[in-house]
């Protein structure tokens, strides 16, 4: 793709841009706010302040965070702004949703004749119906998409800096140059970890410009007060409190402590020393001037090898089908809601409304399996699988009903409402409608493999049902393994009269296949369906092993 639109477009579309407020400004005026739209884990406020104070306005601009409360003081300092030529800065405008209408107001009272020719409102707001549209028409509009890639992120860290600024940490110039670009580069590799997924974090967690900005400030205070370089007291403030303090995940947060030990120690003022085995990542030597860091960071690849991220190449692969298939969906989005051969269409969607109809089992008769498995004290897969089935039933009812509704609307029988068109759609583009994903499982399979998937849970519950408590159970097959998982546990503090509150689960990696279990276990249960992501089950030796190429998952 990125090949496609270098061809098509040119060199530059695929490179990292910064933004250039001088030509925003330039075409702008006292009476068209300037709107920055925002996305998540961007923030323009850094880059307005460099160029307020370019352009010797950094006295002369008044900025203020927008919420409750916040309205009549906002409404003062533009009304004061106008007057004195001075600039207003409203940040996230789609947080006060009640005084947009007063923002609107404002602004439509904003004369040419009276307001005083060096006033600008500036506004930044996370895309939001409450916006007012008159603001929108009549303002200068700029997107702030996060920087994609380490190439990026570096450049535009980078690009805030100055010679000033690096050479400012007297006594230590060189070291300070060096750990500094180290924490640039880590926090380029904390944001760009996120596009790996789980493989990067548990949790994804938006850091920002501001988390570094105040590593580099504690960076340079460290080491003007400190004789000997503080590491402990480096790690301790980055990777604890100002990055830490957003994650929340104890396995995170370790791995962020751990990604950290490799920017933030004394090896990294070697100015030979290299960040990954390949050597693209590498020191600079201490002479090096703002702009030979520049001229290095722009020699970088656009596309970053897993390695400089410590994971293993299939990372890259899982990165590419993650973004193969939102491009994808963008794609469908984008496609006519009315096809030129309509009633083809409808052929296709009928024929597909049909098949799933005559494939989805029927609901489970509740009353008999109540029966049969009746709630006991002394066994909670009883109440387990009730519950399941009961889920599994509401799917089921949706399912079928909603598919007759829509083939008696294709028929004109009754009306094609908006929620059966929806359905319709997904039907044609092969996704689960949203209303059957509304009351299912958690699953990301398309539609035709998602039915295969609910006829094969629904076979295992039937089984469930037909022959007993199975010796091993299908983990993947339950609606809410967390009412499994509870149930084992009961069954166990309620067998040895117990606390639930004190049991908790042991692991055993069985040697034998599924087949050769034929006994259920005194205690617990045998499970089968767990897959790994990022490693692999050795057999022969037991243990977690390295995945192999290309083989992003294992059972």
């Amino acid at each position: 793709m990125q090949d496609f639109v270098s061809n098509n477009l040119g060199q530059k579309f695929i490179e990292p841009q910064t933004a250039d407020l001088h030509l925003v400004f330039r075409d702008s005026s006292a009476t068209t706010p300037l709107i920055f739209v925002l996305s998540v884990g961007t923030d323009p406020a850094a880059d307005l302040y460099k160029f307020a104070e370019e352009m010797k306005f950094a006295k002369r601009l008044n900025a203020i965070s927008l919420g409750q409360g916040q309205g009549p003081r906002a409404e003062a300092l533009m009304r004061a702004a106008m007057e004195k030529g001075q600039w207003v800065f409203f940040q996230n405008c789609h947080l006060s949703p009640s005084w947009m209408p007063s923002l609107e107001r404002l602004v439509e009272q904003v004369d040419p004749d009276h307001v005083h020719k060096d006033f600008r409102l500036w506004l930044t707001s996370m895309p939001s119906p409450q916006f007012p549209v008159m603001i929108l028409q009549n303002g200068s509009k700029m997107t702030v998409e996060p920087p994609r890639g380490i190439k990026a992120n570096l450049l535009r860290s980078y690009m805030t800096l100055n010679d000033d600024f690096l050479t400012s940490c007297t006594g230590k110039v060189d070291e300070f140059k060096n750990l500094l670009f180290s924490l640039c580069l880590f926090h380029a590799v904390l944001l760009e970890r996120r596009k790996f997924g789980p493989l990067g974090f548990n949790i994804p967690y938006e850091f920002t410009d501001g988390d570094l900005r105040i590593c580099m400030s504690q960076l340079r205070m460290f080491l003007m007060e400190y004789t000997e370089i503080a590491y402990k007291v480096l790690k301790y403030t980055a990777g604890e409190i100002n990055y830490g303090g957003r994650v929340t995940d104890d396995w995170d947060r370790r791995c962020v402590m751990n990604v950290l030990d490799d920017f933030y120690s004394s090896k990294v003022l070697d100015p030979n020393y290299c960040y990954d085995d390949s050597q693209i990542y590498h020191q600079l030597p201490p002479v090096s001037e703002h702009q030979a860091y520049l001229a290095y960071i722009r020699s970088l690849p656009i596309n970053d090898t897993p390695e400089i991220f410590g994971l293993h190449e299939n990372a890259n692969i899982t990165f590419a089908q993650n973004e193969t298939y939102r491009t994808l969906n963008d794609l469908l989005e984008l496609q006519p809601k009315t096809a030129s051969a309509g009633e083809n269409r409808d052929v296709v969607i009928e024929k597909l409304a049909k098949d799933a109809l005559s494939r989805v089992p029927q609901p489970i008769p509740l009353a008999i399996v109540m029966e049969k498995y009746p709630v006991l004290y002394e066994q909670s897969m009883n109440t387990v699988l009730t519950q399941e089935i009961i889920r599994y039933n509401r799917l089921l009812n949706m399912i079928h009903t909603s598919l007759q509704e829509l083939l008696k609307a294709m028929k004109g029988l009754v009306v094609l409402s908006q929620a059966l068109e929806e359905m319709s759609k997904s039907l044609f583009n092969n996704t689960v409608p949203v209303m059957w994903s509304k009351v299912a499982y958690p699953s990301l399979k398309p539609l035709a493999s998602w039915i295969i998937d609910l006829i094969q849970r629904v076979e295992f519950v039937q089984s469930w049902v037909d022959h007993g408590i199975p010796t091993v159970f299908w983990i993947s097959g339950f609606f809410f393994p967390q009412a499994f998982l509870t149930g084992t546990l009961q069954n166990f503090a309620r067998k040895y009269v117990i606390s639930i509150d004190t049991v908790s689960f042991g692991f055993q990696i069985m040697k034998q296949s599924v087949k050769d279990l034929t006994q259920t276990p005194t205690d617990g249960c045998y499970i089968r369906g767990l897959f790994v992501e990022g490693a692999r089950w050795d057999h022969a030796l037991h243990v977690l092993g390295e995945s192999r190429p290309k083989e992003l998952f294992t059972e």
